[in-house]
C-alpha cells in the first residue's frame, strides 16, 4: 500500500431479501445487522473507512447513523443474482472516482450479527505485512463429514469410515464462516474474486459463525445475544422512555373494597429519576394503563406521562418528532409484549430483568434489575455513566 491508499471495510447490503424479509435491518440483541457490520468493522485497528453499498433508502439511514459511508447501488447489481464481487468492484470505482483509493479491502457481510473486530484486525494485520494476498475467517472443526453420491449412498469426505479415531490424533479441519474476507485492492480487481494468491486463515470463534439465512437462525442469534451482555456498560442513551406497570412498578396491584388501586414502587427509582432530572435529560413515562395512580406517580417524580395508549410505538414517533428526538437516541424500557412496537423503533431497547422472553429477545440491555425493584435507578445510572 501506498500513503494514499485506505484500508476499506465494504459492506454489500440489498434492500431485498426472500428468506428474510428486510433482513439487513433485522435486529439482533436489539440492533440492526447492517449496524452490528458497521460497528465491528469501524472497531477493527487499520481500518480507516466503512463503506456501506446499497439500494434501499432504510438501510442508507441506518449505516450513515452508524457512521458509515454509503454508496448508492444501481438496480442492475441489485437483483437476486448479483454477486457480491460486482457490488465490492462497483463501490471501489466509485470511491476511486471521488478521489478514494484502496489498497486493503475488507468484504464483510451484514447477515454475520457476531463478526469479531479483533479477527478483521488480524486479517488487515496479515494483508499488510504482506503475509497473504486474501484472507477468510473460518473456525476449527473436526467434525465427520459425509456426502451423498450419484445413487444418494453415504460416503465419506474427510475420514475413513471404518477407522475412526480420537480428536486429538485427527487433524483439524476449517469450515469458513462467511463474516468477513480480507484482500490486496489490486489483487482483487485482477481476479475479480475474493480467494486469490496466497490465501490465509484468521482463526474466530465458532459462536462467531451462525449467519442469518432464515427466521430460525435469527432467533438463535437473539438467544446467543441475550446471553452476551456487560451488566456495567454505560449505556449513550440521549432520552430515556419507560412503561410504567413492571417498569417503575412490580407488576401488580393491591385493590381496596372500593375499587382503588395501589402499587408498589422503589424509592431507588425516584432518587435516579431526580438525577436525571438535574442533568437535563429528558424522559418520559408511556402506558398503556389510564390509571390516576400513574398520573399521581408520574406528579411525584416531576415526568410527563402519555398513558391510555394503545399504540405505544405510533404515540411515541409522535412525541419525538413533537420534541425534536431522534428515535435512535432513545432508550425504551418495557417489560410486556405491549412493548414491543416501541422496542422495535428505539436505539437503545432495554428490558428489565424480569420482562417477558420476547422482550429479552428484543432488546439490546436486559437490566439486572426486576421492575419496580430499581430497574429504572440502574438505566439511569449508566445512562449518567455514558456521560
Amino acid at each position: 500500500m501506498t500513503d494514499d491508499e485506505l484500508t476499506i471495510a465494504i459492506i454489500p447490503a440489498r434492500g431485498g431479501s426472500k428468506g428474510v424479509p428486510g433482513k439487513n435491518l433485522r435486529r439482533v440483541g436489539g440492533v440492526p445487522l447492517i449496524e452490528r457490520a458497521v460497528r465491528a468493522s469501524a472497531a477493527a485497528d487499520g481500518v480507516d473507512l466503512v463503506v456501506v453499498s446499497t439500494d434501499d433508502s432504510e438501510i442508507t439511514l441506518v449505516a450513515e447513523a452508524a457512521g458509515a459511508r454509503v454508496v448508492a447501488r444501481p438496480a442492475d447489481l441489485s437483483g437476486d443474482t448479483a454477486t457480491s464481487e460486482s457490488a465490492l468492484l462497483h463501490a471501489l470505482d466509485e470511491l476511486e472516482a471521488g478521489g478514494i483509493r484502496a489498497g486493503t479491502v475488507v468484504f464483510v457481510q451484514a447477515t454475520s450479527p457476531f463478526i469479531p473486530s479483533e479477527g478483521i484486525a488480524e486479517a488487515v494485520a496479515h494483508i499488510a505485512a504482506d503475509r497473504f494476498d486474501s484472507v477468510f475467517s473460518a473456525f476449527e472443526t473436526f467434525g465427520f463429514l459425509w456426502r451423498r453420491d450419484a445413487d444418494r449412498h453415504a460416503a465419506t469426505i474427510n475420514h475413513d469410515s471404518s477407522h475412526r479415531p480420537r480428536r486429538q490424533d485427527r487433524e483439524p479441519h476449517y469450515l469458513e464462516t462467511g463474516a468477513f474476507y480480507a484482500f490486496t485492492a489490486d489483487g482483487f480487481r485482477a481476479s475479480g474474486h475474493r480467494f486469490f494468491g496466497r490465501v490465509g486463515i484468521v482463526e474466530v470463534p465458532e459462536a462467531s459463525a451462525i449467519e442469518i439465512d432464515d427466521e430460525q437462525q435469527l432467533a438463535v442469534a437473539n438467544a446467543l445475544a441475550a446471553l452476551d451482555t456487560d451488566p456495567d456498560a454505560p449505556i449513550p442513551a440521549a432520552v430515556l422512555v419507560t412503561d410504567f406497570d413492571g417498569v417503575h412498578t412490580d407488576d401488580t396491584a393491591s385493590v381496596d373494597t372500593d375499587g382503588r388501586e395501589s402499587v408498589r414502587v422503589s424509592r431507588e427509582d425516584g432518587m435516579g429519576v431526580s438525577r436525571l432530572r438535574r442533568t437535563g435529560i429528558p424522559m418520559l413515562i408511556l402506558s398503556t394503563e389510564m390509571n390516576a395512580v400513574v398520573a399521581r406517580r408520574a406528579e411525584k417524580l416531576q415526568v410527563p406521562v402519555l398513558h391510555g395508549v394503545d399504540d405505544k410505538a405510533t404515540a411515541l414517533e409522535s412525541w419525538a418528532a413533537e420534541n425534536g428526538v431522534a428515535l435512535r437516541d432513545v432508550a425504551y424500557v418495557g417489560n410486556d409484549v405491549n412493548d414491543l412496537g416501541p422496542l422495535g423503533i428505539v436505539g437503545w431497547p432495554i428490558a428489565v430483568a424480569n420482562a417477558h422472553p420476547a422482550v429479552k429477545a428484543a432488546a439490546r440491555v436486559v437490566l439486572t434489575r426486576r421492575g419496580g425493584d430499581g430497574a429504572v435507578r440502574e438505566v439511569i445510572e449508566r445512562m449518567l455513566a455514558a456521560r
